[in-house]
């Protein structure tokens, strides 16, 4: 038999399985961590998803709070006395509560809970519920008070109409309110932010830090902060 003829040594068979186990085990890895990549770059959009989500709703609705129509509260017959304080909290242990009472924009297809007529001259009136249909020249401005607590891991919402909280946001690790205060009643300019500020009419913005996590551990707590203005008293 020539050497032509032989075929492969044993030498020759354990290197080609070595190098072909390496290769295998160099794919294996190679998928590994791209399924991980994948997983924790998924597991980070979905927090995002949900902080830009409550972030947003949040941001929107405390910029339109103690908003009440084209008049001051103190021109509106029958206000409630919820109008006089349009931003409240509380905090009792790890529980958190985030008052507003707020114009409604339209989008979040419940009731009002107040509705205001005015003429936006120098008559305006509050009704709970329903409201008649607004006189030529009057128009219609729907109020709602939203009640955001934290409690559990839960962000959640409810209403005078609604009293059961409905849960916004799971996995919530923290949920921080401080206050951005003038230093006088007719300056719209923040001086510092306070956690409990004593004079709430001082009140011209709302600073919001959430903490997400993610259950499975596949990403580190994020953790996002904005700050939303009353944009009725900085006009």
């Amino acid at each position: 038999m020539t050497r032509r003829d032989r075929g492969f040594g044993m030498v020759e068979m354990l290197l080609a399985l070595t190098l072909g186990l390496v290769l295998v085990i160099g794919l294996v890895q190679i998928s590994i961590s791209a399924r991980s990549t994948y997983a924790s770059q998924n597991a980070s959009a979905l927090l995002q998803d949900d902080a830009r989500f409550i972030l947003g709703k949040m941001i929107q609705e405390i910029r339109l709070a103690g908003m009440f129509g084209c008049l001051s509260v103190e021109s509106i017959v029958n206000a409630p006395t919820d109008f006089a304080r349009p931003v409240g909290w509380s905090a009792s242990g790890s529980s958190k509560t985030l008052t507003l009472v707020t114009a409604d924009t339209g989008n979040s297809g419940s009731k009002a809970d107040w509705m205001v007529l005015s003429d936006c001259i120098s008559v305006a009136q509050a009704y709970a519920g329903t409201a008649p249909e607004p006189a030529q020249g009057h128009t219609r401005f729907p109020v709602r008070k939203l009640t955001y607590t934290f409690e559990g891991g839960q962000l959640r919402l409810s209403t005078p109409a609604a009293p059961a909280k409905a849960v916004l946001v799971d996995n919530v690790r923290e949920f921080d309110l401080s206050f951005g205060v003038a230093g006088k009643a007719e300056s719209s300019v923040v001086t510092r932010y306070d956690a409990s500020p004593a004079d709430e009419a001082l009140i011209r913005s709302v600073r919001i830090l959430l903490t997400l996590q993610d259950p499975g551990g596949r990403v580190r707590d994020q953790t996002y902060s904005v700050v939303a203005a009353l944009r009725n008293r900085l006009e």
